[in-house]
């Protein structure tokens, strides 16, 4: 827990640590939509392959969550952060070399591939360093404060790095796209450069697998959550299209006004009532949402089911993320929260697939029912974890 003096300067910090995660995980929002497109018209190759392009960054994420944790727990959640703003920029670089003209489109790819294998290692270490170092900084009693600034931060960037890429990549070319992803975790790493480091407490360390034990339950919860975020933002336009509804383009943003208004109003709840209450409460709305989705018979219905999936989804990362935080002493603090994401990256991975495979057969509405259907077992995953949590207390 920070010193008493430092208690009124730790949310200034925290805003600090929250607008340095904003600014460079631009680099990760800019080049995501942008990586397929530059696949397909610089060397020529299928939607399969600028797939895999886009896919793999999210790929070596998952592989290296637990390097992140063990990184941040070995070293410090600041050291950690900067070695990953430092990797985005590295990346972005072999990005760049992948643009040059003179290389086969064979070369140029590979290039490409590796450039993206980097970028989700530099992303581990970035998300995990950021939240350890924000709760460090912030104290274990406002962790879910902590994640559900930062997560506002991400999905903040992503908001608003989706159609800059695009825009870059029309204007200046993938090249000018990559100096420009080069340069923002630069500005982010300037940023956080002052604040200070703080040293994970030495204790006993324990295996991944037997902290992942620990922490399984507030695990499956926030993956099965997951799987509605996914879903939906893969193939709400595609759902509206397919029912020749008009407003398509609302899908989402209705969907990230209620994600964005319950993270700045109802931040403080896990801190105040616990997280697992938070959880339950919000699957329950995520669960109506993809319900209405699922049935609805137009599209304002459809709208407000986007909005409830918004609002629902929101809180569960940073609720179940404070349970997390709970369940482990500090020194091992850094690894669990690396694991507890790892979750939900699988999720993430994972829905696009499945769902649009079944979606091929059944159409675009059965990707509500799986998400669903999955918030619904997410649910169940709470409410046993609440208990476990009550069980802990007793």
């Amino acid at each position: 827990m920070p010193e008493a003096s430092n208690i009124d300067i730790a949310p200034r910090r925290l805003v600090r640590l929250t607008f340095a995660l904003f600014l460079s995980y631009l680099a990760v929002a800019m080049s995501l939509p942008a990586t397929s497109v530059f696949v397909t018209r610089q060397f020529h190759f299928g939607n399969a392959f600028g797939g895999l392009a886009v896919g793999i960054a999210f790929l070596s994420t998952i592989l290296t969550r637990n390097y992140a944790g063990t990184l941040s727990d070995h070293a410090s959640s600041k050291i950690c952060m900067l070695r990953g703003l430092k990797l985005y920029s590295l990346a972005s670089v072999i990005c760049l070399i992948s643009a040059w003209t003179v290389l086969p489109p064979f070369a140029g790819y590979t290039t490409l591939l590796a450039g993206r294998l980097l970028l989700g290692l530099g992303e581990s270490q970035v998300v995990v360093g950021t939240i350890s170092w924000g709760v460090a900084l912030m104290g274990a009693n406002r962790s879910g404060k902590v994640m559900a600034q930062i997560g506002a931060g991400m999905y903040g960037a992503f908001a608003v790095g989706g159609p800059l890429g695009l825009l870059l990549l029309h204007y200046a070319g993938f090249g000018g796209l990559m100096v420009a992803c080069i340069v923002v975790p630069m500005l982010g790493l300037w940023t956080v450069r002052g604040l200070p480091e703080v040293r994970t407490p030495a204790g006993k360390r324990e295996s991944f697998w037997r902290i992942i034990g620990r922490i399984w339950r507030p695990g499956m919860a926030v993956a099965l959550q997951g799987v509605g975020f996914a879903g939906l933002g893969a193939f709400i336009s595609l759902y509206f299209s397919s029912r020749g509804w008009p407003y398509a383009g609302l899908g989402l943003t209705c969907f990230g006004a209620g994600f964005v208004i319950v993270r700045f109003t109802c931040g403080h709840l896990p801190d105040r009532i616990g997280g697992t209450p938070v959880a339950i409460v919000s699957l329950m709305v995520e669960v109506c949402g993809q319900y209405l989705l699922w049935i609805a018979p137009g599209p304002l219905l459809a709208l407000a089911g986007a909005l409830l999936t918004g609002l629902g989804c929101s809180m569960v990362f940073p609720a179940m993320g404070s349970e997390v935080v709970k369940r482990v002493p500090p020194q091992l603090r850094g690894t669990a929260l690396g694991g507890f994401a790892a979750f939900q990256d699988l999720a993430y991975g994972a829905t696009g697939p499945v769902a649009g495979l079944l979606a091929d057969h059944y159409g675009y509405a059965v990707v509500f029912l799986i998400g669903a259907l999955a918030a619904t077992l997410g649910l169940c995953a709470a409410v046993a974890a609440h208990r476990e949590s009550m069980a802990l207390l007793a």
